[in-house]
């Protein structure tokens, strides 16, 4: 069914509607297991915490360079407009930056977004030529601001980054569903497959996560769960869900019995 529903960001086409990070695993090893078990095509690396230049064997640099991911460099760890924009220019100066993951943090404890300097940096980056998924708020009218900015999707936090509590607002993730026209990706505070499985259903386009992965008591074969949560919340939301009812309706026919 995959290639059938391809998921669509700018110019780009995956078949893989799940997005993984890079981060906190023990090491490079485990990261590519993990990697690999998740069927992810993006895989996103933050700038400022990674030696871009050191590409020798065995390193991240090299596995995430090795061709067989789309990366996804993202400015973690930055704190207004400026940082951001700069840090990315510096990675399209090293060949790795075409589609990019914004992330600017307003508060250093719950690392939400600052909305205006993320809407400042995008605007930016879009003239630039990137093609931007920025890290946001679940707020609808942000959200559609990105978008006219000319973001190529939006990235409405689930939770707080690494916090693991799961989708905390489905009702505002709904309502920017009815307003979008780019792609929805749910990003930060997936938890285990069950949450993104809940993302998928309730018709978002994909899901971004690390900790969920990488902070597991087996981080393999969770990235192999949140791979077939994915794929089974997106046959769910294509299928349609029965409706809910208040009271019992039997799953045998009543009528015309001897």
């Amino acid at each position: 069914m995959a290639n059938d529903d391809p998921l669509r960001i700018g110019s780009h086409t995956f078949t893989s509607r799940l997005f993984v990070g890079t981060g906190k695993y023990k090491d490079v090893a485990e990261t590519e297991a993990a990697l690999v078990a998740s069927g992810a095509e993006v895989v996103t690396v933050a700038l400022r915490r990674v030696n871009l230049n050191d590409r020798a064997e065995g390193s991240l640099m090299s596995l995430v360079t090795s061709r067989r991911w789309t990366i996804l460099p993202n400015t973690a760890g930055c704190h207004t407009a400026e940082e951001a924009v700069r840090t990315l220019r510096l990675a399209r100066e090293l060949g790795i930056a075409d589609l990019v993951k914004l992330e600017v943090i307003g508060d250093p404890r719950t690392l939400y977004p600052d909305n205006e300097q993320t809407l400042e940096a995008a605007k930016v980056l879009v003239k630039e030529g990137f093609t931007v998924l920025p890290y946001c708020m679940d707020d609808p009218i942000l959200c559609r601001k990105l978008e006219d900015a000319g973001c190529a999707a939006v990235m409405p936090l689930a939770a707080p980054i690494g916090s693991g509590l799961g989708i905390r607002n489905p009702y505002n993730l709904r309502i920017i569903l009815e307003n979008a026209k780019v792609p929805v990706i749910v990003d930060a505070g997936v938890g285990t497959a069950s949450d993104a499985a809940v993302a998928l259903e309730l018709g978002c386009h994909g899901v971004l996560m690390n900790t969920a992965i990488a902070a597991a008591k087996d981080p393999v074969l969770m990235a192999h769960a949140m791979r077939e949560a994915v794929s089974a919340g997106r046959k769910a939301f294509l299928a349609g869900r029965m409706p809910r009812r208040l009271h019992a309706s039997a799953s045998s026919p009543e009528s015309g019995l001897i």
